[in-house]
């Protein structure tokens, strides 16, 4: 019996008269295509685009050079060297992620403990040179105080879920 369903199955081409039926149906249904360039996708709060670096809103900028987020990134992306100032107080010199070693797991973000390094929802972003994919911590700090106001919103947003 089993050899007489899969000869009807085989010469009736049931699967393929399936495939048309589903075919037929989505036919005559609404598009849904986004054209992209003009139309965008709601992204969600915690979407994990490019990196920044924050500022206090007196000017100075949030890391402590505490290296949690160089020691937890799986992908050692992320490059920090630190000196201690007049006032006791440690800060970065050097602070470079390289954009094509990160997988941007979020993880340098959630192991900042004052909210220093954070990932944007930019990801129209490309490099033209090799040397371009190593961000240095001048252009994480302008990034970030380009975007202050969407992080903000974003981080608010956010906030009932960390």
């Amino acid at each position: 019996m089993n050899a007489g369903k899969q000869w009807y199955k085989t010469f009736s081409l049931q699967e393929l008269r399936k495939g048309l039926g589903v075919t037929g149906r989505q036919l005559f249904r609404k598009k849904t295509t986004i054209m992209y360039p003009e139309e965008k996708t709601p992204k969600s709060p915690r979407f994990r685009g490019l990196h920044a670096l924050r500022r206090y809103a007196n000017g100075e900028e949030r890391c402590i050079a505490c290296k949690l987020c160089e020691a937890v990134c799986p992908a050692l992306a992320i490059t920090i060297d630190s000196e201690e100032r007049e006032d006791g107080s440690r800060r970065t010199t050097r602070y470079d992620i390289d954009l094509f070693k990160c997988v941007y797991c979020g993880f340098c973000e959630e192991a900042c403990p004052v909210d220093a390094i954070v990932m944007t929802d930019i990801h129209e972003f490309h490099m033209e040179e090799n040397h371009e994919c190593i961000i240095d911590k001048q252009r994480l700090l302008e990034i970030g105080d380009k975007h202050e106001q969407e992080i903000a919103a974003a981080r608010k947003q956010d906030s009932t879920y960390r």
